[in-house]
């Protein structure tokens, strides 16, 4: 389906140019993979200039909504989930959002993406769980690695649930949260080990398609982070990350 024109108005003609292609997208009268009209013929269309359209079309670019496989081609395109978490994460960061806050809401959405994992991740979904948890017990003492495999242990017990909406909801928040913990680790030697403990726990829970038991250890999992947080006097510190905002 062709790109449909509508009159815009001068002011920030560039950012109504951006919504008007977002709603047209979003109704599904521009679909993934269309392709849109240049720079010039939109000029035409929407009644402005090139450098306009230009402006609004790298706003939709940075929203991840058009993508260019050539330079001479631009086309609808479906939003990233790294992009959809970053956006997120920046904005929480900007709002200078505490660890409590982000505990509160992380206490529903891990220990719900857990069961769902256990009811519904395939075998070879745990095995790979399984090979990356590995390499997180090899990498103890290092706080670095520790983290991002953490992160992923996280963000694929997730994925396995195959819930994308509680994907895309819980991601920004969780990164947020353990990232703490190279704040906490020094205040907690028994850290790392009690995180190994978590962790091998679920694994086991998931295979026995144990969904009860998977959730109860992702809730003390999270509970224990928040004791490691209490103790490191965290609870209403600000989470912020330099890494939401890049």
């Amino acid at each position: 389906m062709g790109l449909t024109a509508k009159p815009i108005h001068v002011n920030y003609a560039y950012q109504q140019i951006a919504e008007e292609i977002e709603a047209q997208i979003l109704r599904g009268e521009l679909k993934p993979g269309d392709q849109l009209p240049g720079e010039a013929e939109l000029g035409a269309l929407f009644g402005v200039t090139r450098s306009t359209v230009r402006e609004g079309l790298r706003q939709l670019e940075s929203d991840g909504l058009v993508h260019r496989p050539s330079p001479r081609r631009l086309e609808v395109a479906v939003p990233q989930a790294d992009q959809l978490t970053t956006r997120a994460g920046r904005a929480m960061a900007l709002m200078k959002v505490t660890f409590r806050e982000l505990w509160e809401v992380t206490m529903v959405t891990e220990p719900l993406a857990t069961r769902l994992a256990a009811q519904r991740a395939t075998s070879d979904e745990i095995d790979a769980l399984q090979a990356l948890h590995g390499d997180l017990v090899g990498s103890e003492g290092e706080m670095a690695r520790t983290i991002e495999l953490d992160e992923r242990f996280h963000s694929r017990v997730a994925e396995m649930g195959h819930n994308r909406v509680l994907g895309l909801a819980r991601e920004p928040i969780a990164l947020l949260l353990f990232r703490g913990f190279a704040q906490i680790a020094p205040f907690a030697p028994k850290f790392y080990k009690r995180q190994i403990e978590a962790h091998s726990n679920i694994i086991a829970a998931l295979r026995d398609r144990d969904a009860d038991r998977a959730e109860k250890w992702a809730r003390m999992h999270i509970e224990d982070f928040w004791r490691g947080a209490q103790i490191a006097g965290l609870e209403d510190e600000i989470a912020l990350n330099a890494r939401a905002l890049s």
